[in-house]
């Protein structure tokens, strides 16, 4: 353990955070905290590579070094942990912060299955006191979401009743080599899992609670345990319908969402991230000063990077409210994938209700068998 002089980092207005895992990702969470100083401080980083430990804590001017996270939930208290590391070690890492009394912000997939996400929407606090675990999805909090989210919201789109969500990246085989990768046991699934599931996050996040999925999932080019392509058509509750295709096969790389309403076309191009120049708005006939104006009202300026989200997770957390994405919105998504899996499993349509404890595709996203 590393413990400079701290003094510098004790403000009881501000939340005591660590990181565990300091890999390529753990940087975005950290120049994420750091851009607000006034409410956040970095007090310990974990990681059991003592090398890449020391080069990043130093980077970053992260007092305390750890190897062990037990032992740093024990002796830090942090008000805060983000996890950092592989899919396979979240849910139990995220039980240890939460019986510690420490919330918790968990990189996507949050968990391998639904009955490891129910688990640990279980072990949160109550209400008002916490602690809490949060998904970081972060493509919800950019300013152009957040735009189309309050015009659904106040009637100025109207009804929505198609969409598409695609998310089409290439990842060579040399990818997949790596060996936790495009394993059930490790990551829980493939582009499903660990790569659309931003956009449908989204699409989700647009549309609200899907009700039936239909999917076709296979592996098309690549070898590996999982898919590497899943195409699926979703229904949702309010009477939209979507078509998504997830793949790492695809060498032009694109993330698309569209949602046609009944007064205007919404749509999202982008790859990683979005800015508000990424959105096209076109109105029906008749619709478009109306539309207009209730775009350019809206909030603008924000990326869709880490910041975005973490600022709310700590504005909430600092409030004493469940950050954003809760374990609730999480689980709506994570079943979304459990559905496209156990339907191009099984050769039917799932419904949303059949995802739960006692279906095989509960306890395994790919319900304890070989689905192709």
């Amino acid at each position: 353990m590393h413990t400079p002089d701290q003094t510098a980092y004790e403000a009881p207005d501000r939340l005591r955070v660590a990181v565990v895992g300091t890999g390529n990702i753990a940087r975005f969470h950290v120049e994420a905290l750091q851009s607000m100083p006034e409410d956040a401080a970095l007090v310990a980083a974990v990681d059991v590579d003592p090398d890449n430990l020391a080069l990043f804590t130093d980077r970053y001017g992260i007092p305390q070094r750890y190897s062990d996270m037990d032992r740093m939930l024990r002796e830090v208290q942090p008000d805060l942990v983000h996890l950092c590391t592989p899919p396979g070690m979240h849910h139990g890492q995220v039980l240890a912060c939460l019986r510690a009394g420490a919330s918790a912000v968990v990189e996507k997939p949050p968990a391998l299955s639904l009955a490891e996400m129910e688990e640990m929407a279980a072990a949160e606090g109550p209400p008002g006191q916490g602690p809490w675990f949060a998904t970081l999805f972060q493509h919800r909090f950019g300013s152009g979401a957040r735009r189309v989210q309050a015009m659904a919201e106040a009637g100025a789109l109207g009804r929505p009743l198609v969409a598409v969500c695609h998310t089409l990246w290439y990842r060579d085989q040399a990818y997949f080599d790596v060996p936790w990768r495009g394993r059930w046991d490790t990551e829980g699934g493939g582009p499903t899992m660990g790569h659309g599931i931003h956009q449908m996050d989204l699409l989700l996040a647009l549309l609200g609670d899907w009700s039936e999925v239909s999917a076709t999932a296979r592996r098309q080019a690549r070898e590996m345990e999982t898919e590497d392509l899943s195409v699926g058509h979703v229904s949702f509750a309010n009477g939209a319908v979507a078509g998504i295709i997830n793949s790492v096969l695809s060498p032009r790389e694109e993330s698309y969402v569209r949602v046609d309403f009944e007064r205007a076309t919404v749509e999202l191009s982008h790859l990683y991230g979005y800015g508000d120049d990424d959105w096209t708005i076109t109105p029906a006939p008749g619709c478009a000063e109306e539309i207009a104006a209730a775009w350019e009202a809206g909030e603008a300026g924000v990326n869709s990077g880490h910041s975005a989200q973490l600022a709310h997770v700590v504005s909430a957390l600092k409030a004493k409210e469940a950050p954003p994405v809760s374990s609730t919105e999480s689980l709506r998504t994570m079943r979304l994938v459990a559905g496209i899996y156990a339907s191009a499993a099984q050769h039917r349509a799932i419904t949303a209700g059949e995802l739960r404890q006692g279906s095989r595709f509960f306890e395994r996203m790919h319900g304890g068998g070989t689905p192709w």
